[in-house]
């Protein structure tokens, strides 16, 4: 009798054959991924991209080979693969993707290594558009603080600016030999910028101004700049002095031009084109919008060539008014400061300063009237004419703080 002929396992030919169209497969997908990734890098992406897309990229006139094949080994398991979520916050290469807000503000804080010239240039670009996409930028007030050292007044302030935080931003000036630093719960805490020394009646505090104007004007979003003392008080609420300033039309730049103010003017600046019609003076205290304070940055004209090297005092209560004159900005400026500062007193070259004794009701609000308890504010005869008052002295932080909550409205 004849053996049966074998029969042949039909579904042993079958994983063979499935095995081989596999591992083909395998290899061409390598292949023509690597040829792709060729022809998209060289002829696609500019050579200013090559460098964030691609680790290691070759020249396109020696294109990378192929990878080498790889065995087709099947693993008797799948190896356990993580599933990672999805983001639109990372790069191909891994790195965090760019938001719209990483342009409108430093993120490492107000401290960097950029000279006045380069933080000049810097702070000086501006968008063109007058539109802006108001859902994410937040109209906010840089307070520049331009300080000798240590701030008496700060708990006072901590308490002004508690609970609106995001609707300001800090900025403070102290002498470069200062070390000390306030409390870390506290708005100052790590506001300093970059300084240098200054001197009082000298150009180097319009030197400071700017510096302060400048890293403000980095913060896109600072819509006006305050520019304050150690010996300052707010004499209003928080929301308060928000709606007084970003309300206004018009700037608060003191700026005037009378008798005295005359007496400073020389030959020196008449031949260099700031005439004595030109000239004007005014407190150095001022509230700004961002295309004032770009002008005052921006200015190459004026400033280094003629003030800065004039070699005067008091440049101070000069430049600044003197410049919003030169420049025709007057119809869009008060002339006139948010400042109280008491004058009257018998003095010798500044203000009277109010001890911790003379807090009273009574003084905040007749501070709150300004110096001639009438002024306008937006075309109308208004009572408050200041927001702020100086000088006080450190005796005068106890008092103060307990005034607050019964006549500032905060505390």
């Amino acid at each position: 009798m004849k053996n049966p002929m074998p029969v042949p396992r039909s579904g042993s030919v079958g994983v063979v054959g499935l095995l081989l169209v596999f591992c083909l497969a395998y290899v061409l997908g390598l292949m023509s991924s690597a040829i792709f990734q060729n022809i998209y890098i060289y002829n696609t992406l500019s050579p200013l991209q090559l460098p964030v897309f691609w680790s290691q990229s070759s020249s396109p006139s020696s294109p990378q080979p192929p990878p080498e094949a790889v065995p087709c080994i099947l693993p008797t398991s799948p190896p356990s693969q993580t599933t990672v979520p999805r983001t639109t916050s990372m790069t191909p290469s891994g790195g965090r993707r760019m938001e719209f807000t990483d342009f409108l503000a430093p993120s490492s804080g107000v401290m960097h290594n950029m000279t006045d010239e380069e933080l000049f240039w810097r702070a000086s670009m501006a968008p063109s558009m007058k539109s802006m996409p108001k859902h994410v930028i937040v109209h906010k007030i840089a307070f520049l603080f331009l300080v000798r050292g240590d701030l008496p007044l700060r708990p006072l302030w901590d308490k002004f600016f508690k609970g609106h935080e995001g609707l300001y931003s800090m900025y403070v000036h102290a002498s470069p030999s200062y070390t000390g630093s306030p409390p870390p719960d506290s708005p100052f805490y790590g506001r300093m910028i970059p300084s240098q020394r200054t001197k009082w009646g000298h150009i180097s505090l319009v030197d400071a101004e700017r510096r302060l104007l400048g890293n403000s004007l980095l913060d896109l979003s600072n819509g006006h700049f305050a520019l304050l003392s150690e010996s300052c008080i707010p004499l209003f609420d928080f929301p308060a002095v928000h709606a007084y300033i970003t309300g206004s039309n018009t700037n608060f730049v003191d700026s005037f031009d009378h008798e005295e103010s005359r007496e400073r003017h020389s030959r020196f600046f008449a031949e260099h084109n700031v005439s004595l019609a030109q000239w004007r003076k005014g407190a150095q205290w001022f509230v700004m919008d961002r295309v004032f304070a770009l002008e005052v940055i921006s200015d190459e004209t004026y400033y280094g060539p003629v003030f800065r090297h004039g070699r005067h005092q008091y440049m101070d209560e000069h430049y600044i008014p003197t410049l919003v004159n030169i420049l025709g900005l007057g119809n869009r400026n008060s002339n006139r400061s948010v400042m109280y500062s008491d004058w009257w007193t018998p003095r010798v070259r500044h203000p009277k300063s109010h001890s911790g004794s003379e807090v009273t009701e009574v003084l905040i609000k007749e501070m709150r009237r300004g110096m001639d308890g009438n002024c306008s504010y937006n075309g109308r005869v208004v009572e408050f004419c200041a927001l702020f008052a100086r000088k006080f002295r450190p005796d005068a932080l106890l008092p103060l703080l307990d005034l607050a909550p019964k006549v500032m409205g905060f505390g």
